[in-house]
């Protein structure tokens, strides 16, 4: 089990317990901490909290606070700056079990923040990332396949068209034909896509697995 605490002492050591009843109770798999007091940037911190359990659906209140987990949930965590902090909509999506508790805010001990105005449009920004990832990654079929099939019967429907201004009512549109092999072309090419996407996602899971299987092995011995 891991607990995830700043260093500079805005959270108490005496309140991990809290955090960690619920996981060796066997009630959840992962506890976030509801922070109880007044913080700096408590605004840019709710939106953030509000765009999360939107996006990804995810009950809990706070987000981006203290955090205890089981150690298997790290193999979830991209190895990309700043993506640690989405380790509990990662976790959340792949079916661990999420609970929180309060836990009491202090005035910062040591250090300064190192959030600035800078860090809200990337923050944003990799908030649909892991957005897309999640919710693509595992089936890119569904967004290039759809949206290639979707080009493609656009594409076919105009060439239908086409088809009968020039053989119907006898005149021709040359704009028509050049937009008719872009839309059928793009469709084909991201259906590919999707098809090439569905085999590199079908080959990161077995990887998954099998550097799941190593972790396990490695714990029992």
């Amino acid at each position: 089990m891991f607990v995830f605490y700043p260093a500079d002492l805005q959270y108490r050591p005496e309140d991990i317990p809290t955090l960690v009843e619920p996981i060796l109770a066997g009630e959840a798999d992962m506890v976030t901490g509801t922070k109880q007091g007044k913080y700096d940037r408590a605004f840019v911190s709710r939106v953030y909290n509000v765009l999360s359990r939107w996006l990804f659906g995810v009950s809990a209140t706070d987000l981006n606070s203290v955090k205890a987990y089981r150690r298997e949930i790290m193999d979830l965590v991209p190895a990309r700056p700043d993506w640690h902090r989405f380790i509990v909509v990662i976790a959340a999506t792949d079916g661990y079990r999420l609970t929180s508790r309060p836990i009491p805010l202090h005035p910062r001990q040591a250090g300064v923040s190192k959030f600035t105005w800078r860090r809200i449009p990337v923050g944003v920004f990799d908030l649909l990332s892991v957005w897309f990832l999640l919710r693509f990654g595992r089936k890119p079929m569904l967004f290039f396949g759809l949206l290639g099939a979707v080009l493609f019967t656009i594409g076919f429907a105009v060439g239908v068209f086409g088809l009968i201004q020039r053989f119907v009512f006898g005149y021709g549109f040359r704009p028509l034909l050049d937009l008719i092999v872009v839309l059928v072309i793009s469709g084909v090419v991201l259906f590919g896509f999707g098809f090439v996407g569905e085999l590199i996602a079908g080959l990161r899971e077995e990887v998954r697995d099998l550097t799941r299987v190593q972790g396990r092995s490695s714990d029992q011995d």
